[in-house]
């Protein structure tokens, strides 16, 4: 094995928190598909303490907004995910990385403290990283607000600030029966209520489940081999586990691995190695993604995902799209990609 390493920084999942890797994005990425029709443009925390057990539950929040208010604008950080601007307790906006791979949201300590909450350590919950997990405490907030998703009474676990400049989470709690809306090319996002819409003219749609009650799921392919993979926003880079090595290896002939150090919030160190992959298809999307980091991640072992191929697709390939819709309430991806 080559002594190349790469340092990779992930984001936490969390009984409320991010499945997803962050890391420099490998060089030569790129994304082939049939351009569809165009469209017209749419509308310092406390120390965390290593531990090694399961996540407590984060307390069921409640949607009250009725229907869109406004579409909010976003950003793209310097390693390719999203900032969704996030009003909390009606102050801000924080920069909170939107990341369908939460089951909640959190927030570093300095947001914390611009809202003049101390963290209560009775309350403490444990975050489950990639590379491993810890005990953070959290806040509890009035209001977390962002386009016609409001959240009532929620409970914010403050996570250390590792986040590439971003202030916390955007998690998927009371997405149940929304529809958010992406579009890269514009930098704008939309939450709203879903309607129950089709694809508008020029998507593509795939289907996704939700694995564990929050997982959003598709079936992709990479060449001839089949995997499990989850959407991740807010992780910067794709991620597969050994088992989807081992059924590489055993059809393609990809070279010698290259050693990437992945490191999660939690400071936990975990080794991975850097291979050649096929392309990454799922439903009618073919991603070029050139190089792909393989390793049994903390995080599918807690997810008991490392017997049979799983991957988590991060920013380096949903990035490459010209617009996400996620509906919830159908069970749907809706993509459009980029002309080239």
């Amino acid at each position: 094995m080559r002594a190349v390493i790469r340092k990779f920084t992930v984001a936490s999942w969390l009984a409320c928190a991010s499945l997803g890797a962050s890391a420099n994005i490998p060089p030569g990425a790129d994304s082939t598909a049939t351009p569809p029709a165009a469209e017209p443009a749419a509308t310092a925390a406390p120390a965390a303490t290593p531990e090694a057990t399961a996540p407590d539950e984060v307390q069921e929040v409640v949607v009250t907004a009725p229907e869109a208010r406004y579409v909010s604008p976003t950003r793209r950080d310097r390693i390719g995910r999203i900032w969704a601007p996030v009003f909390i307790n009606g102050r801000g906006p924080f920069r909170l990385v939107l990341d369908t791979g939460a089951s909640g949201s959190c927030v570093i300590q300095r947001v914390a403290t611009e809202l003049d909450l101390k963290p209560d350590p009775s309350a403490s919950v444990r975050l489950q990283a990639v590379t491993g997990s810890a005990t953070v405490p959290t806040i509890r907030v009035d209001t977390l607000l962002i386009g016609d998703l409001q959240i009532n009474g929620a409970k914010m676990p403050i996570i250390p600030d590792a986040l590439g400049g971003a202030e916390g989470i955007l998690g998927n709690e009371g997405l149940t029966d929304r529809r958010v809306y992406i579009d890269f090319r514009h930098d704008l996002i939309a939450i709203t209520h879903s309607h129950n819409r089709a694809a508008p003219p020029g998507f593509y749609t795939v289907p996704f489940t939700l694995q564990r009650g929050r997982l959003l799921t598709v079936d992709a392919w990479l060449g001839r081999v089949r995997a499990k993979a989850i959407i991740d926003t807010g992780g910067q880079t794709t991620v597969a586990n050994l088992a989807l090595r081992d059924a590489l290896l055993r059809k393609y002939s990809e070279g010698k691995p290259e050693i990437d150090k992945i490191q999660g919030v939690t400071a936990e160190i975990q080794e991975g190695e850097g291979l050649r992959a096929p392309s990454l298809e799922f439903g009618p999307v073919s991603i070029h993604t050139d190089r792909m980091t393989f390793a049994d991640m903390r995080i599918f072992q807690y997810w008991k995902m490392t017997d049979e191929p799983a991957l988590l697709i991060g920013m380096d390939a949903l990035g490459l799209l010209d617009t996400l819709i996620i509906d919830y309430r159908r069970n749907e991806l809706q993509l459009r990609m980029r002309a080239y």
